[in-house]
């Protein structure tokens, strides 16, 4: 699996981790794809398909824990921050996590053996950029 394809596993996971992939969870799967570096040299039309096979693997016998230990396989060590920062865009763009996002983030943080400074600054990095005025 391509690091690309890696970024785009974690946050489909995380985007279904409720069973409900929202829109506004989609769209911001499309504005990362977009917009970050990270992914400047990946043919966007591949989005969708790239998607669709996350979600045909997370119904194969490894499920879950299958698709992360093939992510982690995937990212270099340089992107393991990234690939989380990732995840957790698509957990708080809605501006309310929900309990089977903050679970699957939890997964996520222990396959990629992240520590807890690296983590707390994502996550406080993502709401500060999320917030709005009202």
């Amino acid at each position: 699996m391509p690091p690309h394809e890696a970024l785009i596993y974690l946050m489909v996971i995380t985007s279904a981790s409720d069973r409900d992939m929202t829109n506004v969870e989609l769209a911001r799967i499309g504005d990362v794809v977009r917009s970050w570096p990270v992914f400047e040299d990946f043919d966007h039309d591949r989005l969708v398909g790239v998607a669709q096979d996350c979600q045909k693997m997370l119904h194969e016998k490894d499920g879950l824990e299958g698709v992360l230990a093939r992510v982690a396989e995937a990212l270099p060590e340089r992107l393991l921050d990234t690939a989380y920062a990732a995840a957790f865009e698509v957990a708080a763009v809605d501006l309310e996590m929900r309990l089977e996002e903050v679970r699957v983030l939890q997964l996520i943080r222990r396959q990629l053996d992240l520590d807890t400074l690296t983590v707390a600054a994502i996550a406080r990095a993502a709401k500060a950029r999320l917030r709005t005025l009202t």
